[in-house]
């Protein structure tokens, strides 16, 4: 067999990516935001404004401005806030904590109006099972890493036992899978008053889990294989990871699209089915919507980068390789 030494630097990339990837799967990755006139800019500085990565979505607002009305009346300044007796007379004023704006509350609020699901109903499968793919990512990219194929797979081999075996037993040893569809559950149950229905939902999100994993560990598995049996195929664990930025957008346009074209009769106002901005300005009913990337998202897009140019580089020290055979 011809040499195919690697390149210092492509092992670089690569191990550049990898913690590049998982620091970006710990951080919002997008904002949406929702401004109306009954959301004035100085309680609401960033409009109702959530934030969505690979484990979910989050509180995307700020702290109440303090010369604003309501930081100056919100209940919200007082609830929880005691002094260290308990005692609210007592407590020194400059110890007040300051208000978070729960605009999660505020979002899954403008969306039963309309009749759309809460924010917790989207996208179960992903945001449970992501950090395992992240960890399946991982290991594929530091084994694109190592240009010596019978070490690639034993890290492969090694690095998706471990990733399978810290999934089953957090999802079914520890019991994960069912916390997960009883706080789906009762999320889709806050507004939608039907538990046989909701019921049926939490065991499809079961199968729907279960499935996945499934396919997790026996894609790991001919991963592995694909890898000790062609060399070449060190190419494809460096390119399906360099495409996480898409399978992401892709996936939040998918949900975006759901929770638009699913409405409910229990709205009080009836909006016409539409999707919603994935990506810039837009506008419905009264209000002005804004989606954007976040910061972190620069990370995600540069494992694209990083990727890219390390796995080309690598295809053309493999095709040099055969040209000398």
């Amino acid at each position: 067999m011809p040499s195919t030494r690697q390149s210092p630097l492509i092992s670089l990339l690569a191990v550049a990516a990898t913690f590049a990837m998982i620091a970006a799967s710990s951080m919002p990755l997008w904002w949406v935001s929702l401004t109306a006139p009954n959301y004035p800019p100085d309680a609401f500085p960033d409009g109702i404004r959530i934030m969505f990565g690979f484990t979910g979505v989050t509180n995307g607002c700020t702290t109440v401005p303090k010369g604003s009305r309501l930081g100056q009346e919100t209940q919200q300044e007082d609830l929880g806030w005691r002094s260290g007796e308990g005692d609210i007379e007592k407590a020194d004023p400059k110890d007040k904590p300051e208000a978070v704006l729960d605009c999660m509350h505020e979002m899954n609020t403008i969306n039963h109006y309309v009749g759309m699901h809460p924010i917790g109903v989207g996208a179960p499968v992903e945001r449970f099972l992501s950090k395992y793919i992240v960890g399946l990512f991982a290991v594929a990219l530091l084994g694109f890493a190592i240009g010596s194929q019978k070490v690639r797979v034993l890290v492969l081999g090694v690095g998706f036992a471990a990733v399978s075996a810290w999934m089953v037993f957090e999802v079914w040893g520890q019991g994960r899978l069912a916390t997960h569809v009883k706080e789906y559950t009762e999320e889709a149950g806050k507004y939608f008053r039907d538990a046989e229905r909701i019921a049926t939902w939490g065991e499809r999100l079961t199968t729907a889990t279960t499935i996945v994993a499934v396919v997790l560990i026996v894609l790991m598995v001919l991963v592995t294989f694909a890898s000790w049996k062609w060399p070449g195929f060190q190419l494809v664990l460096g390119i399906v990871p360099a495409l996480l930025p898409v399978f992401f957008l892709g996936a939040f346009a998918a949900w975006l699209y759901f929770f638009g074209h699913n409405m409910h009769p229990w709205g009080a106002f009836t909006v016409k089915p539409f999707m919603p901005t994935v990506f810039g300005d837009g506008k419905v009913a009264q209000f002005s919507t804004h989606s954007y990337p976040t910061t972190a998202f620069a990370l995600l897009a540069a494992v694209t980068v990083l990727m890219l140019v390390a796995v080309l580089r690598r295809r053309h020290e493999l095709a040099d390789a055969g040209e000398k055979a």
